[in-house]
């Protein structure tokens, strides 16, 4: 992109996306997206699944999504269209130190005069 847009949105079609998939946005990313993507002529698309440490990476071949190939856990990754870099997987996941479960937080039962005070 020559000049970087001041706009809410891009009008011109990239290369290349990728999407970070969730809980809460996969449904959107999987079904809707990628065939806007492909009608609007995306060259590549990558999926980036925290959970399952995974990526996955399409090419557009007309109008339908290749896989390319799906790398996982600590591989490495050197995918179109960025082949001719390499990099680790694993380099996008957080340290395990930092995936330790949160103690839960004992809470006091709440008495009824702050019950009362609530309605």
């Amino acid at each position: 992109m020559p000049e970087y847009p001041n706009a809410a949105y891009f009008t011109r079609v990239p290369d290349w996306v990728c999407e970070v998939l969730s809980r809460s946005t996969r449904k959107l990313d999987l079904r809707v997206k990628q065939r806007v993507y492909a009608r609007e002529g995306v060259g590549y698309r990558w999926h980036i699944d925290p959970n399952a440490r995974s990526l996955e990476a399409f090419v557009l071949r007309g109008t339908e999504w290749m896989l390319i190939d799906s790398v996982f856990d600590d591989a490495t990754v050197s995918l179109p269209p960025f082949e001719a870099i390499s990099f680790y997987i694993s380099d996008l996941w957080p340290p395990q130190a930092l995936h330790k479960a949160v103690p839960e937080l004992e809470v006091e039962e709440a008495t009824p005069e702050l019950v009362q005070a609530a309605k």
